[in-house]
């Protein structure tokens, strides 16, 4: 089987492609600032950004390995909350998303030998009223300073989530029902990996 190659160095995509039955993949992250165009929606902007990762490690490593890319952002009322860059921010974002309903939308790319599927899933989903000492005190674990929208939902987050309609991996960062479909277009059968994998333990 053709090497794996997971263009991403989040732990939660790292985590969500070894539940998939993949157990040997290589982790290579895009080096380059991506490229990326305001005005287009949050859909495609995902896409895009997941595109450009999977093109440029790609031209890093040879040709036959699959390169999995992902990107994810939290849209409200049109607006892009991407990752904060101060504790300040942070907490604007979260203000945001307080008592409200939001987007979240992920796009993958996979990528082998020049051919490439690019796809995304998006996903809704609603917060509870948060208190500014719930903020401050969400902030101060550290965990929302790497996360798009301020929050993880597999962390932390999870007390302010009253509900999610859509694919909850989606919200983490990485569509693996999604994903599965594509990776098997070329050829990788994760359920096929697991139960070799099982037969060997």
């Amino acid at each position: 089987m053709p090497n794996i190659i997971l263009a991403s160095q989040s732990p939660r995509r790292r985590e969500l492609l070894a539940r998939m039955g993949i157990p040997h993949f290589d982790v290579i992250p895009a080096r380059e600032e991506e490229q990326t165009d305001p005005t287009l929606p949050a859909g495609r902007l995902v896409k895009a950004l997941a595109q450009q990762k999977a093109r440029e490690v790609a031209a890093r490593v040879p040709p036959d390995a699959i390169v999995i890319a992902a990107d994810t952002v939290v849209a409200i009322d049109g607006e892009i909350l991407g990752k904060p860059h101060s504790p300040a921010e942070a907490a604007e974002m979260l203000q945001k998303l307080s008592g409200r309903q939001h987007t979240v939308c992920t796009g993958v790319a996979v990528r082998q030998n020049d051919v490439e599927l690019v796809e995304g899933e998006s996903a809704q989903v609603r917060f509870r009223p948060l208190s500014p000492q719930e903020i401050a005190a969400y902030i101060a674990t550290g965990e929302p300073m790497d996360k798009a929208g301020a929050y993880g939902v597999q962390g932390y987050g999870c007390l302010f989530v009253e509900g999610i309609v859509g694919d909850y991996y989606t919200v983490m960062g990485l569509p693996v029902c999604r994903l599965g479909r594509m990776l098997a277009r070329f050829g990788v059968d994760p359920l096929a990996l697991a139960a070799e994998q099982e037969a060997r333990s």
